[in-house]
């Protein structure tokens, strides 16, 4: 009867013999449709509040309409585990994770690669979407907290500290009060709207420790966050603008995607005119941004509607990454105000905005994405040289210090005692995009050997014009592997 609290406002049970359960569903009518299983886990049962085992057994499986469905899953579950983000970071060397500081990644210089290659792509978007990028401070008074409401409603998840004269500090979880301060800090005018601010501050959320699960759920994170004040003839334009700002990034990384419109809760904050009003202008921003979306009634924030966008793998999982969010409550307890065109006061609407939402959440699933097969923009391992034979060498370093000083991820493998197949072979299974052999011919003529990371073989080239092609493809994003 304890657990009932978790499914407030009503739960389900079901009976069967002397046997109650509460879950929510769905379930099937009879065991009729289960023809083919799959068992997954053994283990003893606990109850709560009970520190011996019952003697009961619990069993964890799967089961299938037919042997063809099984074989499928088993397929998909395989093809999952070999792109684990987890693996691939540690073959690669990308990040780990160390218990002195649970649920906080390590990223090592080639993950730290990727993260910041993916901070300097949105950056460029900020540039030419009118968005300003602000820092701001990690630790906050608690007073802060109690006037966003976040105190009330989000404490538990707050990493907290207490200073001397017993004040109560706490890391902040989010960026959204602090940007209220910044709005509220001088009078501001309807000239100035919309203002559409960027934050990539640390953030700290004290997640359960059995819910962290390599990038995909952290303690420390950043996110790609902004948030638009803007008058409320400006919201459509603003959503839209939102929503093409996901569409662009996402096209990069070849994902498909949907949108869904999560409308009011219950219960939820706010006039119903106001929710009403809201929820139609976000319908008309999702018609006129023409892509694919759905209704998702009763989904949406206790303090306004919002658009969540779901994207597709190439395994055909589903990921909600992007949000736009509006709230109708931080500009009413941050009383935030501003100057119309009439002279008088009037009131913002604010927009919360990610697109790669979690900074390490997104790297984990282009891990998985590409299969650790990194598109070259991307790539922490973009070009292998292997020298062969001769005087090869000091040409090798020539042209790896070229491509370093054009940006790349430039190596060399210098190891004496590895045939040339084998160092082939090891610079293909460290996914590197490119590899040059270079020996005497190659030296004298001022070409490098290439062949691509599937093992084709591109040809002898200059070096000036393999780096002019690289140097293409990498600055548009593409994500070809040949050129």
């Amino acid at each position: 009867m304890k657990r009932l609290n978790q499914f407030h406002p009503f739960c389900v049970s079901h009976r069967c013999g002397d046997s109650i359960g509460i879950c929510s569903g769905p379930l099937l009518p009879h065991t009729g449709f289960l023809k083919v299983f799959k068992m997954l886990q053994l283990s003893t049962v606990t109850l709560a509040n009970q520190t011996e085992s019952t003697g009961l057994m619990r069993l964890l499986g799967v089961a299938f309409p037919g042997e063809k469905d099984k074989n499928e899953w088993e397929r998909e579950q395989e093809e999952a585990r070999r792109r684990d983000h987890r693996r691939i970071g540690m073959d690669q060397e990308l990040f780990f994770f160390n218990d002195v500081s649970p649920g906080s990644c390590f990223f090592l210089p080639k993950g730290a690669h990727i993260y910041n290659t993916l901070t300097d792509f949105i950056k460029s978007e900020y540039q030419r979407r009118g968005f300003s990028e602000v820092v701001t401070p990690t630790l906050y008074s608690t007073a802060l907290w109690e006037r966003s409401g976040h105190w009330e409603h989000y404490s538990e998840n707050m990493f907290t500290v207490t200073s001397e004269g017993s004040q109560t500090y706490a890391l902040k979880p989010m960026n959204c009060p602090a940007h209220c301060l910044m709005f509220e800090q001088r009078v501001r005018s309807w000239r100035e709207l919309p203002l559409r601010w960027a934050d990539f501050g640390a953030l700290h959320r004290n997640e359960l420790s059995g819910a962290l699960g390599g990038l995909t759920r952290v303690r420390r994170f950043c996110q790609d966050d902004a948030h638009i004040f803007c008058a409320p003839e400006q919201l459509e334009e603003e959503i839209v603008a939102c929503l093409d700002f996901v569409r662009s990034v996402y096209q990069v990384f070849g994902f498909s995607f949907h949108c869904l419109l999560s409308t009011r809760p219950t219960p939820c904050l706010g006039e119903p005119e106001q929710w009403d009003n809201a929820e139609q202008q976000l319908e008309r921003s999702l018609q006129h941004f023409g892509e694919r979306w759905e209704l998702n009634p009763g989904d949406g924030a206790f303090y306004g509607p919002k658009i969540d966008i779901q994207i597709k793998d190439a395994i055909g999982r589903q990921h909600q990454c992007a949000t736009i969010q509006l709230d109708f409550q931080l500009p009413i307890r941050f009383d935030l105000q501003y100057v119309g065109q009439d002279g008088q006061l009037h009131r913002p609407v604010m927009i919360h905005r990610a697109v790669l939402g979690s900074l390490e959440r997104m790297i984990a699933i282009l891990a998985e994405n590409f299969g650790g097969k990194w598109p070259l923009w991307l790539s922490p391992a973009q070009v292998m040289v292997i020298p062969v034979g001769g005087n090869s060498e000091s040409y090798a370093k020539q042209v790896v210090q070229q491509f370093r000083e054009a940006g790349f991820m430039a190596d060399w493998n210098d190891d004496q005692g590895a045939t040339l197949n084998k160092k082939i072979r090891s610079a293909q299974l460290a996914q590197y995009n490119y590899i040059f052999v270079v020996g005497d011919k190659e030296s004298e003529s001022g070409t490098v050997n290439v062949r691509s990371r599937r093992g084709k073989q591109l040809g002898r080239r200059p070096t000036e014009e393999v780096l002019t092609s690289l140097t293409q493809l990498r600055d548009t994003r593409s994500n070809l592997d040949e050129f």
